[in-house]
């Protein structure tokens, strides 16, 4: 049986994962992305939703990652990321559809370094974070046949984050200065978007453990610097990489310096096993060098 999913989020790396996992799939994906459909503007998100109830899903990928710009953007930023979760919600809720929203490791503060679990206190540091807990709020207030998905330092072959960057200016640069005191598990789009894609059907059919908030990235936790000196080398870049601290690059959104995700929960409820962040790296790198 076909499962038709309302997705949101076209042009992200994550929405652009998902468009590519369901080809060949038996799944009907309607993508409603930001050309068609601005969801912090109520009245059009509105619309977009009022045929929700010929949908099996609805699953967010849509939000204002700008992490700096959310700062002097804080408005737009709360229209999408929170208010917008919280009307597809109430949608979901009328027509009885469950719905799926991805979340972030920035509702953590970065305190300690024990891995944060899906039950650990929230406390965000800058307006992104802050943003996106109101949207796991107002979802959780509305309706409980919901799944929230909280990733991490998600990358992808895509031109514009932080691995192709990374890749962009150390062709062009004789160092790069990264920052070495942030820790995260970074996450590959394309096995974020599997995962999504392979749970789906449990969402659909009203599985009650599988709603609720879970993390999702891939195995193994680094630093920014970390991420870089791997992606160099599975380019054959040598240019080095000088670690920094977070004091050394000022920004306007302050990080957390310990945003690792615990994944326990997701691996014994969906029978997951996430894969190492290097070999997702080395995947990805590999694609681009192949089209290169």
């Amino acid at each position: 049986m076909t499962l038709r999913i309302l997705q949101f989020g076209a042009g992200g790396q994550l929405a652009r994962a998902l468009i590519r996992a369901a080809d060949g799939r038996d799944i009907a994906l309607t993508v409603r992305g930001s050309d068609e459909v601005d969801i912090g503007d109520p009245a059009a998100l509105a619309e977009a939703l009022s045929d929700v109830g010929t949908h099996d899903l609805v699953l967010n990928a849509a939000a204002f990652t700008a992490v700096d710009r959310a700062e002097s953007e804080p408005d737009r930023a709360r229209a999408i990321n929170a208010s917008a979760p919280r009307q597809m919600a109430g949608a979901c809720a009328r027509a009885d559809v469950p719905l799926v929203h991805v979340s972030t490791d920035y509702v953590f503060d970065g305190s300690g370094e024990e891995a944060w679990r899906e039950d650990d206190p929230t406390g965000p540091l800058n307006v992104y974070g802050r943003t996106k807990l109101e949207g796991e709020g107002a979802i959780w207030r509305t309706t409980d046949r919901a799944a929230v998905i909280r990733t991490s330092w998600v990358v992808s072959e895509r031109p514009g984050n932080f691995l192709t960057t990374m890749l962009r200016v150390g062709a062009e640069r004789d160092t790069l200065r990264v920052v070495a005191d942030q820790h995260g598990r970074p996450t590959l789009a394309d096995d974020l978007a599997r995962f999504l894609l392979d749970a789906a059907p449990r969402w659909a059919e009203g599985d009650a453990e599988a709603y609720g908030t879970f993390h999702f990235a891939n195995a193994g936790a680094t630093t920014w610097a970390g991420l870089a000196e791997a992606a160099l080398a599975e380019a054959g870049i040598a240019t080095p990489v000088e670690s920094i601290t977070t004091a050394d690059w000022p920004t306007p959104a302050r990080r957390p310096f310990n945003s690792v995700l615990d994944t326990g929960k997701v691996e014994r409820t969906f029978g997951v096993t996430p894969r190492p962040w290097r070999e997702a790296v080395a995947e990805t790198v590999g694609r681009i060098r192949e089209r290169a």
